[in-house]
């Protein structure tokens, strides 16, 4: 009986500590989203400089936020986040509306798979 509740204690535990994760990368993503729209409304204003100073603090949010996330994420994603960001970076400073909002785009989409692919559900256990 001791052990059933200990299993049953270790199982509580790793379940709330996933949930826990999830909700942090979620909280996380949903803020670098919300950073990447506001860029998007000032590239579409062709506000070039203030476009440019908001892609630097993004990221250094990125920098930030996405520092433990190497302990549960696979390194190539993260990488590819990193490269994509530095690409929308050149976009942006060389004022190119077209190859900043592509880029910005896949950024967006690459960022928001990240709790989706993260998080405890049938489709992703089997």
């Amino acid at each position: 009986m001791r052990l059933l509740l200990v299993l049953l204690a270790v199982f509580i535990a790793v379940t709330a500590l996933g949930f826990w994760t999830n909700h942090l990368l979620e909280s996380a993503t949903a803020e670098l989203v919300h950073d990447l729209d506001g860029i998007a409304s000032q590239i579409k204003q062709q506000d070039w400089e203030y476009a440019l100073a908001k892609t630097r603090e993004l990221e250094k949010d990125w920098e930030k936020k996405a520092g433990w996330w190497p302990a549960l994420l696979d390194h190539q994603e993260m990488d590819n986040i990193k490269f994509a960001l530095a690409r929308f970076k050149e976009y942006v400073a060389a004022r190119d509306s077209a190859l900043a909002r592509g880029q910005l785009s896949e950024l967006r989409e690459m960022i928001m798979h990240i709790p989706e692919k993260e998080a405890l559900s049938l489709k992703n256990l089997f």
